[in-house]
């Protein structure tokens, strides 16, 4: 019987790329698949023979005598497809069906046995400050559960004198692979556990991990200027890394709590200076204290208003991004005294003459209009 042309039964030009003949090969696999087409024995011969004229056409040197010779040019490659069965056609191509199946029949082998180093964790920690201590800088101690290296194997995880093996069972890979008619999977190595090696004699410390926890205290220089929801990177502070890996680096994130006094906002300060009437209409010098203590003299004008927002320049934050710092800003309020003595009542209702306002309503307005609603 005439064999069909291996181009034809994939589908595919001659000048098809390995890609494409690949794609070609896959999309017939799953369709003329046994485990698809039970008792089809049609399908059965399309299976064996796409996989065949893969085979020739996947590999340079079969699909370039192929091309020259044709069918000829393939003796002692496949043979007839008549010949073959399903175990030489899974053996061929477990990576196009590992592919199909998005598995990986068998990690890459490292060249050498034993553990493979590996970074540590990254932690995070949390930081609460006053908005004191965010002005002037700060320095912290928090204290941290993690991994550190292991101090008797010096992070080697076995003990002196012995060394890893490679498992024998996954011959290093750290898995083993199965296969169940089209499905192919794999499953962690029982033997090593996934690690690929074997340690005869671990590290009685760290029971061969290479590493162990422990309570650690970590001192932070906070700089000043440092605004709330600001994160500190320190690095190589988190977890040891294992078998020799980089450590990993701890973030601290920091808390600034509020002040009853003073508020941030950007990098300047806000506070709030309390005047009396006459300081706000005939203009005064009063002292105000910053928030480190520091006290400052500022200029109240005549007829200030309440509200008022009075600039210091350069005594607010110090900037965390870039150079200088920011303002000191006071508002300014009034006190209103809820009671006068008899003297200071008079000498203010005199005022209120003067300047034309009335402190005694007639009976006129709000009270009589209720008088006159109630009636």
């Amino acid at each position: 019987m005439n064999k069909r042309d291996f181009y034809e039964i994939l589908g595919v030009a001659k000048t098809a790329t390995q890609d494409e003949i690949k794609a070609a090969y896959r999309k017939l696999a799953m369709k003329y698949h046994p485990d698809r087409n039970p008792d089809n024995k049609e399908a059965e011969e399309k299976f064996k023979e796409a996989a065949e004229a893969y085979e020739v056409l996947s590999n340079a040197e079969k699909r370039k005598q192929y091309d020259q010779f044709g069918h000829a040019g393939t003796q002692g490659g496949f043979g007839g497809h008549q010949d073959m069965n399903m175990d030489d056609i899974f053996r061929n191509f477990e990576d196009i069906f590992g592919d199909i199946f998005g598995q990986q029949t068998q990690r890459r082998r490292s060249k050498k046995a034993g553990p493979l180093p590996k970074r540590g964790h990254d932690l995070a920690q949390e930081l609460s400050l006053t908005l004191e201590e965010a002005f002037r800088g700060v320095s912290k101690d928090i204290k941290l559960y993690h991994y550190v290296v292991c101090t008797t194997c010096h992070g080697k995880g076995m003990a002196q004198g012995s060394s890893a093996t490679t498992c024998p069972e996954c011959q290093g890979s750290g898995q083993v692979g199965y296969r169940h008619g089209i499905f192919m999977y794999t499953q962690t190595c029982t033997t090593c556990h996934g690690d690929g090696y074997q340690i005869s004699d671990p590290c009685k410390t760290c029971k061969g991990q290479s590493r162990i926890q422990q309570y650690d205290t970590i001192s932070i220089n906070v700089p000043q200027g440092i605004f709330d929801g600001a994160e500190l990177r320190l690095q190589g502070k988190g977890d040891a890394g294992v078998f020799g890996g980089e450590a990993g680096d701890l973030y601290v994130r920091i808390r600034v709590m509020p002040n009853k006094k003073f508020n941030r906002v950007e990098d300047d300060i806000e506070c709030s200076i309390v005047l009396t009437y006459p300081q706000l209409v005939l203009g005064c010098q009063v002292e105000v204290e910053n928030i480190d203590g520091s006290k400052e003299t500022i200029k109240i004008s005549k007829g200030c208003p309440v509200g008022e927002r009075i600039l210091i320049p350069g005594k607010g934050f110090h900037k965390i991004r870039g150079k200088g710092r920011g303002n000191l800003v006071v508002i300014t309020k009034v006190d209103i005294p809820k009671k006068l003595t008899a003297e200071a009542e008079e000498t203010l209702k005199k005022y209120s003459e003067i300047i034309g306002t009335d402190t005694n309503p007639p009976e006129g307005s709000i009270r009589s209009f209720f008088k006159k609603f109630l009636r």
